[in-house]
C-alpha cells in the first residue's frame, strides 16, 4: 500500500482495497450490522460525506454470495472473527440499491429515475432470467422492470419480487442494502415546485420499501442509510425488529467518520503529524453519541491536496471541502425565514458559544418548517451543529458549531442574506457618504447596518470584508476584494469608471472598542506604504479610507491625500 494515496472520491470498497489506497478499518461493524438479522431492519443516519456509501459497499462485498471477498478483507479486523466469517462471508444473495440520484423538479422525472435505478439493479442480477427455479410470472415482471416498462404496482413491489426470485434461485434469503433512502423525499421537499410532488413520492417510497421490509419471508436482514430519520409512522409503519441509530446514539458512534486516533495514524503515515491541531480545528468537533469524530471527506481531501502540492514545493492551507460537495439550502432557509428571530442565537454560535435547544431525531419533511425547534433539529442531524457536551443526554441539549469549516458555511449564508435584504436607499446613502468624504455619516450608517444583521467577533476580518463588499455591490460600480494593486492586495476597491473616480478601503478588526481609531490609522498607513493609490491609472479622483470594526460598531476615517503625499515624499527623501 502506498501510504500517501488517499481514496478521495472512491465509494466502492473493493476498488479502494485493490487500488492500494489508505484505508481506515471499519470492518468490525459488519458483525453488528448482521446482528440485527432474521428479517431485522437497521437504519443508520449520518450527515453527508461521513462514509455511508463506502460502508454499504463494504457490506455488499462481505455478504454477497456471488463473490469471493477473502482477498479484499485480508488483514482487516473482521477476519479475526473466524467463526463469524465462516458463517456469513459470501453466503447470501445481496440487493444493493442507492437512491441518491432519485430526484427531479417534478414527480414524473423523479419517479422515472427510480425506475431507472431498479432497471440497473435487475441488470446486475440478469442470471435470474435463466434460472429454472424462478417462477415464470416473476420472470415476466423482472423483464418489465429491467426494460422500465413495469406499471406502478410492479415498481412498488419490485424489491419484494427480487428477494423472492433470489430466494428461489439460491435457496437463501436476501440481504437488502438501501443507501440514501431519504434522498427522494428530501429532494421532493426541496423542489417545492409541483403540487403533490412530495406526497406522491412519500406514498411511492413507503410502498417500495414496505414491500421488502414488512414481514418478508425472503429477507435475511436489511440495512438502510440516510441523513435523517423520517418518523416510523411516515415510512416504516409495520416494520418489525426495526432499529435506528442516529448521531444521538452511543452504539455505532464511531462506525462512520474518523476518530482522533485514526486521524493521528493517517497523518503519521504521510508525515503530517504536526498538522493534527490544524486539521482538528477545521474538520473535527462532531459529537456522535459519546465519540468525537472528524469528517473523513475533509481529512482525506486536505491530506491528498497537501501531499500533491508538497511535491510541487507548495503548502496547502485547510479549505472548505464539505460545502462544495452539496448544497446548503437548509441553512439559507433558516436564516431568511422571517417567522423566527434567530439572530441572537446565530451570533452566540458564531462567537463560539452554545445554545440550548430541544432536539428530536424523528421528523417528517412536512414538519420541518412548522416550528423553530424542528429547524435546529435538522441542522443538528445534518452536521451543521453538534453537541457541546458528549455526556449530555435527553431531548434538550446544548449545541455549538463543530469547527471552522462549518463556521464559514454559516458566514456565507448570512452574507448572502444580508446582500438580499439591503435597503437600496440605505445602500445609496452609504455610497454617497463615501464619495462625499463624510466619514462620520459613513461610520453611523455602517454601524446601524451591522446592528440589523448577524455579526460576530471571533472571525478575523473576513466577515467585515464580505459585509462591506456585499453592501456596495449592485450600485452600478465595479467592486473588487483582495485585488492586486500597488505593492499588495487592496481589501476593497470600488471603481466608478464613468466618472473616473474610485474608493479604496482597508478594513481592520479591532480587539476592543477603544482600538477602533488606532486600527483606522493602521489601515490608512497600509494604503500609503503599499502604494495602493499608484496602482490605479487613469482615475482623476481616488478616495481612501481606513475602516475598523468591533462587533457591531464601525468606524471610517478618511485618508488625507496631502498627508499621504507628504509621507511618501519624506520616504523618498
Amino acid at each position: 500500500m502506498e501510504a500517501s494515496r488517499m481514496p478521495v472520491g472512491i465509494e466502492f470498497f473493493e476498488r479502494l482495497r485493490r487500488s492500494g489506497c489508505y484505508y481506515v478499518d471499519k470492518s468490525e461493524m459488519i458483525m453488528h450490522a448482521a446482528g440485527n438479522g432474521n428479517m431485522g431492519v437497521t437504519l443508520f443516519t449520518r450527515p453527508r460525506r461521513f462514509g455511508k456509501t463506502l460502508t454499504m459497499s463494504m457490506l455488499q462485498s462481505f455478504f454477497d454470495i456471488t463473490r469471493d471477498s477473502r482477498d479484499v478483507f485480508e488483514g482487516l479486523a473482521i477476519t479475526k472473527h473466524e467463526d463469524f466469517c465462516k458463517e456469513w462471508m459470501n453466503q447470501y444473495p445481496v440487493l444493493f440499491l442507492s437512491l441518491k440520484d432519485v430526484e427531479g423538479y417534478d414527480y414524473k422525472k423523479a419517479y422515472g429515475r427510480l425506475k431507472g435505478r431498479i432497471a440497473n439493479l435487475c441488470k446486475e442480477h440478469s442470471c435470474l432470467l435463466q434460472s429454472e427455479k424462478v417462477d415464470a410470472d416473476d420472470r415476466m415482471v423482472f423483464l418489465k422492470l429491467k426494460s422500465e416498462t413495469a406499471d406502478e404496482l410492479q415498481v412498488e413491489d419490485s424489491l419484494l419480487t427480487l428477494t423472492r426470485m433470489l430466494y428461489a434461485h439460491y435457496g437463501k434469503p436476501a440481504v437488502v442494502l438501501i443507501d440514501e433512502y431519504d434522498v427522494p423525499l428530501s429532494k421532493a421537499y426541496d423542489a417545492n415546485m409541483q403540487p403533490d410532488h412530495y406526497l406522491k413520492m412519500l406514498s411511492t417510497i413507503r410502498s417500495f420499501l414496505g414491500g421488502a421490509l414488512k414481514t418478508n419471508p425472503y429477507l435475511q436482514f436489511a440495512v438502510l442509510t440516510g441523513c435523517m430519520r423520517i418518523s416510523k409512522e411516515s415510512i416504516f409503519t409495520g416494520v418489525n425488529n426495526f432499529k435506528s441509530y442516529s448521531i444521538l446514539d452511543s452504539k455505532f458512534s464511531d462506525a462512520f467518520g474518523f476518530t482522533q486516533e485514526e486521524v493521528s495514524r493517517l497523518l503519521c503515515a504521510v508525515g503530517l503529524s504536526k498538522k493534527l491541531t490544524l486539521v482538528k480545528s477545521w474538520y473535527d468537533g462532531y459529537i456522535f453519541g459519546d465519540s468525537e469524530i472528524f469528517c473523513p471527506w475533509d481529512v482525506l481531501n486536505y491530506v491528498n491536496d497537501y501531499v500533491s502540492l508538497a511535491e510541487e514545493g507548495c503548502e496547502r492551507e485547510p479549505g472548505n471541502y464539505w460545502k462544495n460537495s452539496s448544497g446548503n439550502s437548509i441553512v439559507d432557509e433558516f436564516v431568511k425565514d422571517e417567522r423566527f428571530d434567530v439572530s441572537e442565537k446565530f451570533e452566540t454560535l458564531m462567537n463560539g458559544g452554545c445554545i440550548e435547544q430541544a432536539i428530536t431525531d424523528q421528523l417528517t419533511y412536512e414538519e420541518l418548517k412548522e416550528e423553530e425547534d424542528n429547524f435546529w433539529s435538522v441542522l443538528f442531524m445534518t452536521g451543521y451543529l453538534t453537541k457541546a457536551d458528549k455526556n449530555e443526554r435527553g431531548g434538550v441539549i446544548h449545541l455549538k458549531i463543530p469547527n471552522a469549516e462549518i463556521s464559514s458555511i454559516f458566514e456565507d449564508s448570512i452574507v448572502r442574506r444580508f446582500k438580499k435584504s439591503i435597503d437600496r436607499d440605505v445602500q445609496r446613502e452609504v455610497m454617497q457618504a463615501l464619495w462625499e468624504k463624510d466619514e462620520r455619516k459613513a461610520s453611523r450608517l455602517l454601524s446601524e447596518l451591522l446592528w440589523n444583521t448577524i455579526s460576530y467577533h471571533d472571525y478575523h476580518e473576513n466577515y467585515y470584508h464580505a459585509f462591506v463588499t456585499g453592501l456596495v455591490a449592485g450600485c452600478g460600480y465595479e467592486v473588487d476584494s483582495n485585488q492586486e494593486n500597488g505593492l499588495g492586495r487592496t481589501d476593497i476597491l470600488i471603481r466608478d469608471r464613468k466618472n473616473r473616480r474610485a474608493v479604496i478601503i482597508e478594513a481592520k478588526k479591532a480587539a476592543k472598542e477603544g482600538d477602533l481609531e488606532k486600527m483606522c490609522l493602521e489601515g490608512k498607513r497600509q494604503i500609503i506604504e503599499r502604494k495602493y493609490i499608484k496602482g490605479l491609472k487613469g482615475y482623476t479622483q481616488v478616495i481612501c479610507y481606513g475602516m475598523s470594526f468591533f462587533e457591531k460598531t464601525a468606524m471610517a476615517r478618511l485618508l488625507d491625500m496631502e498627508e499621504a503625499e507628504t509621507k511618501e515624499g519624506s520616504k523618498r527623501a
